[in-house]
């Protein structure tokens, strides 16, 4: 997918489908300096603490989710987005179905 979106508008929302119990992921960008890679997951589903050597940012597309870093919950709704520290745990869960945008930064 890669290839064929650049240069042209494309939605966010459409290029990855709900799957009943699932996460699913797309990447849609990636080179030596970051990564962009579109998620949707189902109510309940989420990622398990972990740790990036990288920051990221998670940008709520739809839905929302509970998002953790340092052991502090977040709610992070449609439209909000949250800046995820390098080395920091964190985890994210599906409140109810939602989707992102997550944009790892390689510096």
């Amino acid at each position: 997918m890669a290839q064929e979106i650049k240069g042209i508008p494309f939605d966010i929302a459409e290029a990855v489908a709900y799957v009943p119990g699932s996460v699913v992921s797309k990447t849609v960008f990636e080179n030596g300096t970051g990564s962009i890679t579109i998620f949707s997951f189902d109510k309940g589903e989420g990622l398990s603490e972990h740790t990036s050597p990288f920051d990221a940012v998670v940008h709520i597309v739809d839905g929302a989710a509970e998002i953790t870093v340092g052991g502090a919950v977040h709610a992070v709704s449609a439209g909000q987005m949250i800046i995820m520290p390098s080395n920091i745990p964190h985890a994210l869960k599906a409140a109810s179905a939602f989707k992102m945008l997550l944009i790892m930064i390689r510096a």
